[in-house]
């Protein structure tokens, strides 16, 4: 066990003497995943979404984010799973479309030869879909060479500041713009918060986040949305899809509560997953972990342990 800490250690010494070690908000290694295959070596990428029983909006927006990550990546295997076994369960009772749950979909791509799976979620939030994709592929990282994961749409400040340039892109100043998220149970919900934060303390306090389920609820959607002092509203989904909770949630619910409030609403459904700065960003998360591997804070603490000292300034 020594000798494999000071092994550890020995490593990371080297990498941060040849400054291959940097931080992204925290540390990651360059590890690419995909260069230098060796012979008989297969690449893939997994794109794990929550899914939609609609199709309409399925193919304005997953199947768009498939294509568009299949485009910019035409030397790989880009595959799809769906990690709502409601949907899963659904679509095959209702309509007859088989879709894969991620433990499935890894399972065909090692039966089909595949070595190497880079994982992007399509999740917004840190939350209980992100836990289960990552408990999904823990299962089966002995089964591939080389599995990794990336983190969600949201999860670093920098993903914070770009989302935020994508949703204030078209709003117009004389009315509100509310972005309505799924939300959710847990702690991710403070996500929603933050995102919401972030946008006033930058100037655009016409642009309000809420949630269907989860904070910020309605409630304080329309406490933001009085302070404004706007009678205009647009009401648009912060969702990857424009599904169930955009069609009855918000063009019915939210939309009928402000009506009724006075207020002159405007609805838009569209999901997320149809703008293609969304799909770009979508393929800069992959670009970034197919090439970049965040040291674990297992990895880092054994270090702190013997040296005392951080890996980065930053870190």
């Amino acid at each position: 066990m020594r000798n494999l800490l000071w092994t550890t250690v020995a490593i990371v010494i080297t990498l941060l003497c040849s400054g291959s070690l940097y931080a992204q908000n925290k540390v990651f290694e360059h590890d690419p995943m995909f260069e230098n295959l060796e012979p008989g070596d297969k690449g893939a990428i997994l794109l794990a979404h929550f899914g939609t029983t609609h199709d309409d909006t399925r193919v304005l927006t997953l199947d768009a984010i498939n294509r568009a990550v299949q485009e910019r990546h035409p030397n790989l295997e880009v595959r799809e799973a769906y990690t709502s076994r409601i949907i899963i369960k659904r679509l095959k009772d209702n309509k007859g479309i088989i879709k894969l749950n991620p433990t499935e979909a890894l399972d065909q791509l090692f039966e089909d030869g595949f070595t190497h799976v880079l994982v992007i979620s399509t999740s917004l939030t840190d939350g209980v879909e992100m836990a289960s994709v990552r408990g999904e592929v823990a299962h089966h990282s002995a089964t591939f060479k080389k599995i990794r994961v990336a983190t969600p749409l949201l999860f670093h400040e920098s993903d914070y500041t770009k989302m935020l340039e994508i949703i204030t892109a078209d709003t117009a100043p004389d009315a509100a713009t509310i972005w309505v998220g799924h939300g959710t149970y847990d702690v991710a919900t403070a996500q929603y918060a933050m995102l919401d934060h972030l946008l006033q303390l930058s100037g655009h306090e016409h642009v309000i986040v809420g949630c269907v389920e989860g904070y910020p609820y309605f409630d304080q959607s329309h406490q933001r949305l009085r302070a404004t002092g706007l009678r205009r509203v647009v009401l648009r989904p912060l969702m990857i899809v424009a599904g169930e909770h955009a069609k009855e949630d918000i063009a019915g619910d939210w939309q009928e509560l402000l009506t009724k409030e006075g207020y002159e609403v405007e609805v838009k459904i569209e999901g997320l997953g149809e703008n293609p700065q969304i799909q770009s960003y979508i393929n800069d998360k992959v670009d970034f972990y197919a090439n970049n591997r965040q040291v674990s804070i297992g990895e880092k603490k054994n270090i702190y342990q013997v040296t005392g000292e951080k890996l980065h300034p930053n870190d």
